[in-house]
């Protein structure tokens, strides 16, 4: 079809009359494909009756159509189509983007090279069909003859034999070693895979003995199929639950879930051979047509797999930052001044790492050199903050998120916004109170310290252009501080990703057990030091990478972004407290009331960018893991936002509240859960 004749397309009259006034013996798909597109703009009962007008020009295509899909056979668009066919997600990713752009070549003897033909927009083409209403559907099915397609022989053997090569590939999959791993409930029961196959092998021998076989739902070999079906899937939705325990890799996760599509394309194969009334022959006709239609259409979607093939991993690092964010969510009135503390030396230490910031920027050498030790700078502060109990502001998100999401997507009763959004000023106030600590501690830590240092060298190491600077830098208005701020919330973010995906290797490769029965850690240092070593790292290790690479994220970026001549940098709200005690004194404290005002402002501007993006980002991330529709989020924002203007100093401080109880209640569930 040229250019021109794609928007210039003749009616389906014209063309049914061009093609079929004579009996046609062509294979060519040239006229079904311009019939399709045709009839896409126009009315499918006109097409209909065009059809029951001319009974000769109609009996010429039913005798073409039968022609053409005569010899192809269909078990390809049954077993492959919209199925994972790689072992680990690069791969998969890579092949489906390839044929996104270059679709591939089809076998001529298929079904599937007809519909790459004639359905090239798959999408829209199978939208098509799909919106065409079910009379119609019927009615052309019947005029066409192809009503009783379900239960011609050659058709039945495909589908069964489609189920069975399902089902041998379901076997391979799900006896390898590591997947059985995922389910040692199972290793002493009968394997329901291989019970799947030998069912569906007997099916297959009885049809080649009767070929007229027909299922029906109370057939007793179609009942035993079901069965073993529903143990497959429960063996499959154990094995990704057992993830949180056993950790999980790439690879097996893809297993499961191509464990997890075979099983189901078997189950809606098998419901398509299963015939109760005389209206199912044609129901089930239509819907063979319709299924494969919906598996091409779907076979390189992108978005599917990234969805697939993230959500169990995202499951689990949210799952593993879940188990300690409960211990983030203040819920009395000695939490909230606990977690002040707590605050309090994390602002001590950062107050700290902001003078030597300040002090390595006098160090000779290059940007790199200095980036360096920034990082280590940066780096060591977290690590020492996070190993001594404290408390950085907006690090709490990344970890409570989690625990909110699951809060709201394990129940199964109707979900009770009022309780999630008391939940939600329980973490803000925590939030707050970290704020509030790291801020409190951090200016003045840093003021005293330059002070110090002015007194025992007679030098005011923060004066000149280095103050100039640290002020402008907290100018909402001619800087880019709050874009930096929200880079740094990005970062934060990234730290929490980081520290669930070391748990979930550490916990997969057993890491902690392989630490403690090392045999030369165990000959050199005793049995006793090989425990302990096992036990700090497994309490201790993914929060100490988490932290370093913070560091190494916070430190570095302002000397990358300049290399590729970019204005990039980092803000954080206890950071930039410092900093603003940096340059007050570095300027003698001689500054307007304006810029002192604007500075003290855009510090809790910053600190709320910083919230807001990794705490958007967590929840987002946290939500998806649990699949909690887009709707229900709104609703829980809406509910949120009312239980503010009603209550808003529960938001800040530790007010009691006759919800307490239950939030408390919601949080040990939680906590329960992602520890078993």
């Amino acid at each position: 079809m040229s250019f021109k004749n794609f928007f210039e397309q003749d009616s389906t009259d014209i063309l049914l009359e061009r093609y079929f006034s004579l009996k046609n013996e062509t294979l060519d798909l040239l006229p079904l494909t311009h019939i399709f597109q045709a009839l896409q703009k126009e009315d499918v009962k006109d097409f209909i009756d065009f059809l029951k007008s001319n009974p000769e020009i109609k009996e010429n295509l039913i005798y073409y159509i039968k022609n053409v899909f005569k010899n192809r056979t269909f078990n390809l668009s049954l077993t492959e189509a919209n199925i994972l066919s790689e072992s680990t997600f690069v791969p998969e990713l890579r092949k489906r983007t390839l044929a996104k752009f270059l679709p591939p070549v089809e076998e001529e003897n298929t079904i599937s090279s007809v519909i790459s033909e004639v359905f090239f927009r798959d999408k829209a083409d199978f939208k098509y069909i799909k919106n065409v209403p079910k009379n119609l559907s019927h009615e052309l099915f019947r005029i066409l003859e192809i009503d009783k397609l379900i239960i011609l022989p050659k058709v039945k053997k495909e589908l069964i034999f489609s189920m069975n090569i399902l089902a041998w590939r379901v076997v391979g999959n799900a006896l390898e070693v590591d997947v059985l791993k995922m389910a040692p409930e199972y290793k002493d029961f009968d394997n329901p895979f291989l019970a799947l196959q030998k069912e569906l092998e007997i099916l297959f021998q009885d049809f080649q003995k009767d070929n007229s076989l027909t299922l029906n739902s109370k057939d007793a070999h179609y009942k035993q199929i079901k069965i073993y079906l529903q143990q497959g899937f429960t063996f499959v939705n154990k094995a990704f639950k057992n993830s949180s325990i056993y950790g999980i890799s790439s690879k097996i996760n893809l297993a499961l879930l191509k464990i997890r599509q075979q099983l189901q394309r078997i189950s809606e194969i098998l419901e398509l051979l299963v015939i109760d009334k005389e209206i199912d022959v044609i129901k089930k006709s239509i819907k063979l047509v319709t299924n494969i239609l919906d598996y091409k259409s779907h076979r390189n979607n992108l978005r599917d797999l990234i969805y697939d093939s993230t959500t169990l991993l995202s499951h689990l690092i949210t799952s593993h930052t879940a188990e300690t964010g409960t211990n983030y969510i203040t819920t009395t009135k000695k939490e909230y001044w606990v977690m002040l503390k707590k605050a309090s030396g994390g602002g001590i230490i950062v107050g700290a790492l902001c003078v030597l910031k300040m002090l390595y920027a006098y160090f000779p050498g290059s940007e790199f050199y200095h980036a360096f030790l920034y990082s280590f700078n940066y780096a060591m502060g977290f690590i020492m903050i996070y190993l001594m109990n404290f408390t950085l502001a907006t690090k709490q998100p990344a970890m409570t998120a989690a625990t909110m999401a699951h809060v709201i997507s394990e129940k199964n009763d109707k979900k009770n916004y009022l309780e999630f959004a008391h939940l939600v000023s329980k973490l803000f106030r925590s939030q707050f109170i970290a704020f509030v600590g790291n801020v409190l501690w951090s200016f003045p830590v840093a003021l005293g310290i330059i002070y110090g240092l002015e007194v025992l060298f007679g030098q005011n190491f923060a004066a000149g252009d280095k103050a100039s600077k640290l002020i402008s830098d907290l100018d909402p208005i001619h800087s880019k501080a709050l874009l930096h701020a929200s880079l740094a919330g990005f970062y934060l973010f990234v730290s929490g990703v980081i520290a669930g995906n070391v748990g979930n290797r550490s916990v997969f490769y057993k890491i902690p057990e392989r630490i403690e029965k090392n045999p030369y850690i165990k000959n050199v240092f005793g049995k006793n030091f090989a425990e302990g070593l096992s036990k700090y790292y497994s309490k201790n290790w993914a929060g100490i990478m988490s932290n370093f690479w913070l560091g190494i994220f916070l430190g570095s970026t302002a000397t990358v972004a300049h290399f590729f001549n970019l204005d990039i940098d980092i803000r954080h709200i206890t950071f930039a407290a410092g900093n603003l005690a940096l340059g007050l004194y570095g300027k003698e404290f001689s500054v307007d009331s304006y810029t002192f005002i604007l500075s003290f402002i855009t510090v809790f501007l910053i600190g709320f960018c910083n919230f807001i993006v990794i705490f958007g980002l967590s929840m987002f991330f946290a939500f998806m893991s649990r699949k909690v529709e887009f709707g229900e989020v709104k609703q829980l924002n809406i509910h949120i936002l009312k239980y503010f203007l009603k209550n808003p100093l529960i938001f800040f401080l530790p007010i009691r509240s006759s919800l307490d109880e239950r939030s408390n209640q919601l949080v040990e569930e939680t906590t329960k859960h992602t520890s078993h």
